[in-house]
């Protein structure tokens, strides 16, 4: 198990792939967990540091706040595997999140109780704009959805398409509709694949296929 857990590692971090050094804060890891469970699934090497040396982890109570962040401070609680291997003398463990087919998984504020989803892109987690707890929400419920093809649809269509890409205030501003209602044409047009998203930190930006 040491070559192939040193062979994660040389891969360095990325958008399935993360190093943890230690756990000092059950509610920090809740984020990574959210994020892949929100995205395309991925795994945490935890007791490894950023530049990829193995510290190791070294408390009982360390392995005791992975599992807290996992099924304490996210919800609903993901599928989440921890597996314990030994590199060097040292443990490190690999916890292993699939994407979730239960989307959104937040991770909770233990301070005020508050709730925010991630999604990861490249080696980040970022913080999950209305739009894609919108479509997220869209792709659970069980209702079929039955669109009639209106002037707000065809004003934030040709909107995406006559500019480059926007933000959802910009957008919100240009049309002069209600910022939910954008929302919700826009997860909708992300859904069927008429609009799609980007992310120019620190902002999602949006426009026309």
């Amino acid at each position: 198990m040491k070559n192939y857990i040193l062979s994660l590692i040389e891969q360095g971090e990325h958008q399935q792939q993360d190093f943890k050094y230690k756990i000092t804060d059950a509610q920090k890891l809740a984020k990574s967990v959210s994020a892949f469970a929100n995205t395309d699934g991925g795994r945490l090497l935890i007791g490894v540091r950023d530049d990829g040396q193995v510290a190791g982890v070294r408390s009982e109570e360390e392995i005791y706040m992975m599992h807290a962040a996992a099924y304490t401070y996210c919800r609903p609680q993901p599928s989440i595997r921890f597996d314990t291997h030994i590199v060097n003398g040292r443990t490190v463990v690999v916890a292993t999140v699939p994407p979730s087919d239960k989307r959104p998984i937040f991770a909770l504020n233990k301070e005020d109780g508050e709730r925010s989803a991630y999604i990861r892109i490249n080696d980040e987690n970022i913080l999950a704009s209305p739009v894609h707890l919108r479509l997220w929400r869209e792709q659970q419920s069980a209702l079929p959805v039955v669109t009639t093809y209106e002037d707000t649809h065809a004003l934030v269509l040709e909107t995406l398409q006559n500019n480059p890409p926007l933000t959802l205030n910009q957008l919100t501003r240009r049309t002069r509709l209600p910022r939910q209602q954008v929302v919700n044409l826009l997860a909708r047009f992300i859904r069927y694949d008429l609009a799609t998203w980007q992310y120019d930190a620190p902002q999602f930006l949006f426009t026309a296929r």
